[in-house]
């Protein structure tokens, strides 16, 4: 490295330093850490199905860099150059992933049924305009074991995160510098830079740690909750000059430092609970390796530092942006043309060795290229100086020459990729396929052709494959449906709002997607039907309810005042689900649901326990029934056998026996045939996603529903 002049790497650009020294030389060991992190990451995603806590990592390295660019730009001239700075950011972050967002959309238009273009679309534009975090909170995704029903997009909420990290971080360093220079106090541009960012870093880790209990869906995304591992990093970059510590000391940290970041991903199941305190492990084992070289020329540093120093590993540190954007999607897409939950031994090295060539390719085909901005970095290369802080670039004076038409077709791929993805995003926004509110009863007898043998005319399957997301029942059109965050009942009134009696319809959405059904039969009937619910969360007293993996903490107290509410109104019925799925094939009566009912039971409420619809899977894998169909399957092929779906006999038969104001209902031959339970039938679609019943399948259960419940209630 020489001693002039060195390269500084802020994890997305580089700037001069004027005066080396052993606070500001650069550290090639960071780079090296960044090389090992995503290493964990690959690694834990493609056969553990889990994350490392090797992101966690990458974000205290990116606050470190960036803010320490960021500073020298204020310590040498006096303020931050903000355009400059974007423009930079930019011209690093963007060509990489303009390509691998287009070649995503190549692969899914290609390999992907229509029915996953559109929320693709949406997903490649958030990804481009560093909004994706925002996007997968709000639409409530987990982070869990990577499976074909995973978007192959869903990896860059975090390069979302450090993308609106560094804008802010940028206007604020340069409000603070400017302030100051206003204020003729300069030279305070740490101790205040100390302050204000420790007391965001702070409020940040407390919001973070709030959000874990409250709603851990949208804290995982949540670039505030996310902020403080970022600004760890700023603050060590601010303190480096002032932290010193004896050798031993560092040994220790390097040891500690590295061990740690090895095993994080098992010691903490980090989709669970990071960023809250849980994040404190990943993070305190980057602030361990970062103190333990800091203040130090590169051969005094611990052992593990110079070896995390070594070519090897600060390679695969250069090549750790391109390895992360690329070995997602690639695992994705392969597990999904495999049909498997898990790679597998082989498949997984054939996941890592395709996505190192096409990092590397990345890497040296257009990042590179795209960096060298001058006749002077082609001069230094000629010259043999060193244009990377990791290795002279032999291609650079070609590399140089061919920056133009790189630059040229990167754009070009760039504005393919996202103009197809807006065009996509914009049709089917603004016109997409609304589904039909009613359907003829003799064309689309839909339930009563499995449950009354009704005929089947010829006619089209309705809602379509593309109406199907839309086909939604009234509750949750209607806002009447608490989401994951929300303790506060919500209840609306369907039915004939002005009857006396009152069925009740409490729980999750399995509950729900029976309303438009009761609508009917409160209308013909003369009763009320009064919804109390919330989304993932059937009706519960036990203080662990989870939804696909991840745990609802709210759940047990909107629980309690459901019940508590029933109680004092005293609803004629209670309708709500008695079986869940398992895991392997069938569904049970939890423990759980008899709590329940012993509760209800001691109000002198009756119930009415509905049988669970069946949840489409395959080898534990959930998919869509329109996906299906869209890929070439049909209503049977596309279903599940009767006998894998759901157990011989109604699981919660048997335990209601026990309770006098507990009475089951099972629909299973409405929604199943003999020996499978299909997607569609009577020329209606039954589910608009992996579980949950269309409006319009819905609706024509009523006839079906109301017998069953006749004998039940003795209303009509």
């Amino acid at each position: 490295m020489a001693k002039t002049t060195q390269s500084v790497r802020t994890g997305t650009q580089r700037g001069p330093v004027a005066a080396p020294s052993a606070a500001s030389a650069y550290r090639l060991d960071l780079d090296g850490l960044r090389g090992v992190a995503i290493v964990l990451v690959v690694l834990f995603h493609i056969w553990f199905g889990r994350v490392s806590g090797g992101v966690d990592v990458f974000l205290v390295l990116s606050g470190f860099f960036f803010t320490g660019l960021l500073l020298r730009q204020i310590e040498s001239g006096g303020a931050v150059r903000v355009l400059f700075t974007v423009r930079r950011t930019l011209r690093r972050l963007l060509p990489a992933l303009l390509v691998v967002l287009s070649a995503v959309v190549l692969a899914a238009v290609t390999l992907r049924p229509i029915t996953q273009w559109a929320d693709l679309a949406n997903q490649t534009l958030a990804s481009a305009f560093y909004y994706q975090n925002w996007h997968l909170a709000l639409a409530s995704s987990d982070y869990l074991a990577a499976d074909p029903s995973v978007s192959p997009l869903q990896h860059l909420w975090s390069m979302s995160v450090q993308g609106q990290f560094y804008l802010a971080i940028t206007v604020l360093l340069a409000a603070v510098a400017w302030t100051l220079r206003k204020l003729g106090r300069p030279a305070q541009v740490r101790p205040t830079l100390l302050v204000l960012l420790g007391a965001l870093a702070v409020a940040s880790f407390v919001y973070a740690m709030a959000g874990e209990n409250a709603n851990q869906s949208w804290n995982y995304y949540d670039s505030f909750a996310r902020a403080w591992e970022l600004l760890v990093g700023g603050l060590l970059a601010i303190a480096a000059p002032w932290l010193t510590m004896p050798r031993v000391v560092r040994t220790v940290l390097a040891i500690a430092g590295v061990v740690i970041v090895a095993i994080c991903g098992e010691l903490v199941f980090g989709a669970a609970v990071f960023p809250g305190p849980a994040a404190l492990i990943p993070v305190g084992a980057a602030v361990a390796l970062i103190l333990a070289g800091n203040n130090l020329e590169p051969e005094h540093r611990p052992l593990l530092l110079r070896w995390l120093a070594t070519r090897p590993a600060v390679e695969l540190g250069g090549m750790a942006y391109s390895l992360y954007l690329w070995h997602w999607p690639f695992l994705i897409f392969y597990l999904s043309e495999r049909g498997r939950p898990m790679a597998g031994p082989i498949g997984g090295l054939g996941v890592i060795g395709v996505s190192l060539v096409l990092a590397y390719a990345t890497r040296h085909l257009v990042e590179e290229p795209l960096r060298m901005r001058s006749a002077r970095a082609l001069a230094a290369a000629q010259a043999g100086e060193p244009t990377d802080r990791s290795r002279t670039f032999s291609l650079a004076p070609i590399l140089l020459r061919l920056r133009k038409p790189i630059g040229a077709l990167v754009a070009v791929i760039g504005l393919v990729g996202i103009g197809a993805s807006a065009t996509w995003h914009i049709a089917m926004g603004a016109n997409g396929p609304q589904p039909p509110t009613s359907l003829d009863p003799v064309d689309y007898p839909g339930a009563e052709a499995l449950a009354a043998g009704a005929p089947v005319p010829h006619a089209r399957m309705r809602p379509t494959i593309l109406e199907a997301p839309a086909d939604l029942p009234y509750p949750t059109t209607d806002g009447c449906i608490a989401d994951w965050s929300t303790t506060d009942l919500v209840t609306c009134d369907y039915g004939d709002r002005t009857a006396e009696r009152t069925l009740a319809v409490v729980g999750s959405s399995h509950a729900e997607h029976w309303i438009p059904a009761l609508q009917i039969l409160g209308q013909q009937h003369g009763f009320r039907v009064r919804v109390m619910l919330k989304m993932g969360c059937p009706l519960t007293v036990s203080d662990d309810i989870s939804y696909k993996g991840e745990t609802i903490p709210d759940c047990h107290d909107w629980s309690r005042k459901v019940i508590d509410r029933l109680g004092e109104e005293r609803p004629d019925w209670v309708f709500t689900t008695g079986t869940r799925p398992l895991d392997g094939p069938g569904d049970e009566t939890p423990q759980d649901y008899l709590d329940v009912w012993s509760q209800l039971a001691d109000r002198g409420l009756n119930v009415v326990a509905i049988r669970d619809t069946p949840w489409l899977r395959h080898d534990g894998v959930r998919y869509r029934a329109s996906d299906c169909l869209a890929d070439g399957g049909d209503s049977t092929s596309c279903g599940l056998p009767r006998d894998y779906a759901l157990n011989p006999v109604n699981p919660e038969a048997e335990p209601a026996s026990r309770f006098p104001n507990v009475f089951p209902l099972d629909m299973t031959d409405a929604v199943c045939a003999a020996d499978v339970c299909p997607v569609s039938a009577g020329n209606i679609l039954i589910y608009h996603d992996e579980h949950h019943l269309t409006a319009n399948y819905s609706r024509s259960l009523a006839p079906a529903l109301g017998r069953a419940m006749r004998p039940i209630l003795h209303w009509w």
